[in-house]
């Protein structure tokens, strides 16, 4: 009976290749879509799935609060380590500390690379579960040693077996490979991490991280851990929310929390506002599932309508079919089997648009994402995938077939009803509904982006690029280096600084001056820079007077930003000192000679921090930041700089950041959201106008005859268009109205995140509801203007 039933499927889908063509082609585009979100949302929850213990990982995070706002993030002070394995041991399996990951370079014989890595304790690759295919598992053991991914072993060694072979790292320290381990995938945490220090290293090289041991104020560290085998993370956080404030009562009046945050929830829950976590990228992974079923249940739709379009032809065939006892069970089955063929060579179609789609959907959405042949899994969902789109589809049309009473329909009296074609217009607003709901938001998304990307920077980034410099080997060649640049003629103005400018690496508190108010706790952004800081960056001086090479004084000098005057209750700034408030070992007073123009250095969706620049006597940063020269090429340029950084610096390899393209970094994420939103509602308005095409075709068929009187009559190829359209416009116009207040109430949610944000505006909603129409016109119009100019002598001849 099945096989049977197959066969009629398949003959009818030949018989009508228009109506196979427009469902199959409808059905594997929904189902298309739905597959790549389906492979995107299985990577964002899969995120940090190469850790095999991270149900027990965490990472010890603190809020603090400044002035009755609460921050939270990773950066914890040294001695709570001491704390927590003193107090609360038992709890823990393993408790590292380990650095930020930050860029150095790696030296072997000639070769001389720049790799990120950690400075990590001796158990964090055991912790962490590394996968260690060369050299020694405890490979952090000698305090002389490194530990280096496959392909930075690849990039420094090549054939060589790099075991026991020696690196020099930042051009100072001389390390030996003790293990090789696989490369972190990149849909996980630490996938940038290509090189692994002993931190016993890091406290030997650094006076400042040994002197850490006992200041509970300074938060320049993480700590990982590993719990206890049953022992839960809500009962350790209870146990240690409060372990700073008792183990130092100088940080109790910032309320520090200390609390575990598992792993698992790292990626997709990391966004805290206020001490209190409010999910993250997760928003994303259900924007795009809501995509993505709505965007299937539009193919089915079409599916759906189009097959109750074609009531009419099919009737005679269930007339007969009950005639000679078939029960209406039977009938729904058969149908259901059409639907599972359509269904069935839909996804075949849809498999091969998805590979053929796949490298260009992981270039916007910067993924790695392969199709999962070999899981079984997957072809078990896409079997249940497939057995539900078919019952979706398929239904409504095999119930509303098999209702219809074989006398009627034998004997031609067989009428649709006078609401019989209801259901049909009710799923054509939906989809349409729908449709110009993802206009709305895609158009608002976008807004939304060039609506920060216009917000003034405060500097002249275009022209402008950062060199790392994270070796002792510039510590005290500055005024060497900017003298060399400038005499190159491919820059034109020099400075250092202490973080990128496109970010905050430190921030600060503990000062005095004069009108400070009665517990006011400062958070003050802090970035060390040389004196032509300004100049190099175009920063505008609003109040005083820039660094200047003509006042020793300026090297206890600073310029706040605008913020800053504002945060500070100065009405007059200039002149004004900020002294240490540390009575035991006070830094010399700090005087403000000038007001700077904000600039933004964080999220441009984010108010601007209030931010110092301070003189940087160690001569210690991290970056030059040369502006190039405007009359040469960019090219030219670079070519000259590198040149003169290779005379003074032949062992450290020659690396550039573009600042407008790390300012362009800000925008990705946002973008990419964007971009993959405008290309789904793109997917959409074309099913939702496949199958508008193909009821239009159907109503030009069924009406056919009264054209063709209507023309015989003197009817006009507009009056014709106009029968035949003015219907389906209706339709539109009421999707336009009920998605309106709909996408009005989610994206003004949406809006509500971002402190920065557009102002929804009218025209944005009419726009939608026009391009929707005018899609519509054109789609309905093909087929109106071809029904009406065909002869009507062909639609009056009888049969």
């Amino acid at each position: 009976m099945f096989k049977n039933y197959l066969k009629i499927a398949w003959r009818n889908l030949l018989k009508n290749k228009g109506y196979t063509f427009i469902n199959v082609g409808g059905l594997a585009l929904g189902m298309a879509v739905t597959l790549i979100i389906g492979l995107w949302i299985q990577d964002e929850l899969s995120y940090n799935s190469y850790f095999k213990n991270k149900d027990s990982l965490a990472q010890v995070f603190q809020s603090q609060t400044f002035n009755g706002e609460t921050g939270t993030g990773p950066a914890i002070p040294r001695p709570l380590e001491k704390g927590l394995r003193d107090g609360y041991g038992d709890n823990f399996k393993h408790l590292i500390m380990c650095s930020w990951t930050n860029d150095h370079y790696l030296k072997y014989g000639e070769k001389s690379i720049s790799r990120p890595g950690n400075y990590m304790q001796q158990v964090g690759p055991e912790m962490f579960g590394l996968n260690i295919i060369n050299g020694e598992k405890d490979g952090l053991r000698e305090i002389n040693s490194i530990m280096l991914s496959k392909s930075t072993a690849d990039a420094l060694f090549g054939a060589e077996d790099p075991i026991g072979k020696t690196v020099t790292v930042s051009n100072e320290h001389k390390l030996n490979v003790s293990a090789v381990y696989s490369d972190i995938p990149v849909n996980n945490s630490f996938n940038d991490t290509d090189f692994i220090i002993p931190w016993e290293q890091y406290l030997a090289n650094n006076e400042w991280i040994r002197n850490a041991e006992d200041q509970w104020g300074n938060n320049s560290f993480q700590m990982f851990v590993q719990l206890a085998d049953n022992v839960t993370f809500d009962k350790v956080n209870n146990a240690i929310k409060n372990v700073k404030k008792e183990l130092n009562e100088n940080t109790a009046q910032f309320n520090p929390q200390v609390f575990l945050f598992p792993m698992e929830e790292w990626y997709l829950r990391g966004s805290f506002e206020n001490g209190e976590q409010v999910g993250g990228r997760i928003k994303y992974v259900w924007l795009f599932g809501v995509i993505g079923a709505f965007v299937l249940l539009l193919a089915c739709i079409n599916f759906m309508n189009l097959s109750t379009a074609r009531s009419e032809k099919r009737g005679k065939e269930v007339g007969i079919r009950k005639s000679i006892g078939s029960q209406r069970g039977q009938l729904i089955y058969q149908f259901l089997s059409e639907s599972f063929i359509v269904v069935l060579f839909a996804f075949v179609v849809a498999i091969l648009l998805v590979l053929l789609s796949l490298n260009g959907f992981n270039e916007l959405s910067r993924k790695e994402i392969t199709f999962p042949w070999n899981h079984g899994v997957f072809w078990g969902v896409s079997l249940v995938f497939i057995l539900f789109t078919a019952l979706l589809a398929g239904s409504y049309p095999a119930l509303y077939l098999s209702s219809f009473k074989p006398v009627d329909v034998l004997k031609g009296t067989f009428k649709t009803g006078k609401f019989a074609g209801l259901p049909r217009k009710i799923l054509v607003v939906v989809q349409f509904t729908v449709s110009v709901a993802f206009i709305i938001g895609t158009v608002i998304v976008m807004q939304q982006i060039n609506f920060a990307k216009n917000r003034p920077v405060g500097y002249d980034k275009e022209g402008l690029i950062q060199v790392p410099t994270f070796s002792q080997d510039f510590v005290g060649k500055y005024d060497l280096m900017r003298t060399e640049f400038l005499g190159s003629g491919a820059v034109v103005e020099m400075s250092t600084s202490s973080s990128p400018t496109t970010q905050i690496w430190s921030n600060r508190g503990g000062f005095t001056w004069e009108g400070k108010p009665d517990g006011f706790q400062e958070d003050l952004a802090w970035t060390e820079v040389s004196l032509e800081y300004a100049k190099s960056l175009n920063l505008k001086i609003v109040e005083g007077r820039d660094f200047s090479r003509d006042f020793a004084s300026d090297s206890l000098g600073v310029l706040i930003n605008e913020t800053a005057k504002k945060y500070l209750g100065m009405e007059n700034p200039v002149g004004q000192l900020l002294r240490d408030d540390d009575e035991e070992d006070p830094n010399p007073p700090l005087k403000i000679i000038g007001v700077v123009q904000d600039m933004i250095t964080q999220s441009p969706y984010e108010p601007v921090k209030q931010g110092v620049y301070v003189y940087d006597r160690q001569d210690n940063a991290s970056y030059y930041n040369l502006r190039l020269n405007p009359n040469q090429s960019a090219t030219q340029n670079i070519t000259t700089i590198e040149n003169v950084f290779k005379e003074h610096f032949p062992d450290i390899p020659f690396e550039y950041d573009f600042i407008d393209g790390e300012y362009g970094e800000k925008f990705a994420s946002e973008e990419r959201i964007g971009t993959l939103s405008g290309v789904f509602t793109a997917l959409a308005i074309l099913i939702s106008c496949l199958g508008l095409f193909g009821l239009t075709s159907f109503v030009a068929e069924q009406r056919k005859k009264e054209i063709g009187v209507r023309k015989v009559l003197g009817a006009s190829i507009f009056n014709v268009w106009n029968m035949l359209s003015k219907d389906f416009l209706k339709l539109v116009i009421i999707s336009c109205f009920i998605a309106v207040p709909i996408a009005y109430f989610v994206m003004n949610g949406w809006l509500q995140e971002y402190p920065y944000r557009v102002i929804l505006k009218w025209w944005i909603f009419a726009i939608a509801m026009v391009g929707a129409m005018l899609v519509t016109i054109l789609t309905v119009s093909f087929q109106a203007i071809k029904a009406a100019k065909a002869n009507p002598v062909k639609s009056l001849r009888t049969e």
